[in-house]
């Protein structure tokens, strides 16, 4: 009887543990290569611009933009059809900072659109002899780090009680 209780309890923090970020509500961005730049990007907020079929448009967004005046830069995530790639272009001055191309960042439409989690290859839009690596993750919400730690703690209550009964 205790080791279906010390099983179940296993079971379930298990669960807990497996727990992702799959509904997660930021998304964290990494520019290397020979452009560097980091910024979050909530999945619930709407671009300031959509052009059906070509791109959207953030506006204003905060982050570590090299070369940026005042730390924040427009965002152009852009369509396959044209491209794909990214334009990040200094807020205040309206100075491109880094316009590449690549694959579609994000799935489905403009208007109705998920950024694809990953790494991916962008080159610049004039000569190609630039590179730059964006990695694309998924920030975990807090209510995940707390599902893990109370599977963890169900883990260690378990062996506590699996010991005291050897």
């Amino acid at each position: 009887m205790k080791s279906t209780r010390i099983l179940s309890s296993v079971v379930f923090a298990a669960a807990l543990l497996s727990a992702s970020a799959a509904n997660a509500e930021l998304y964290k961005f990494t520019v290397s290569g020979d452009y560097s730049a980091t910024w979050q990007l909530d999945s619930d907020e709407a671009p300031a611009a959509v052009f059906l079929g070509q791109s959207f448009r953030y506006d204003g967004v905060n982050g570590l933009f090299s070369g940026s005046h005042e730390g924040t830069a427009d965002l152009y995530f852009r369509n396959g059809s044209k491209r794909g790639g990214l334009f990040i272009v200094d807020y205040p001055r309206n100075v491109a900072l880094m316009l590449s191309y690549g694959p579609q960042l994000y799935s489905g439409s403009e208007d109705n659109f998920e950024f694809k989690a990953g790494t991916f290859e962008l080159t610049d839009t004039w000569f190609g002899t630039e590179r730059y690596t964006l990695t694309i993750s998924a920030v975990p919400e807090p209510a995940t780090y707390g599902m893990m730690l109370a599977g963890l703690g169900l883990v260690g209550i378990a062996l506590r009680r699996r010991q005291a009964n050897v």
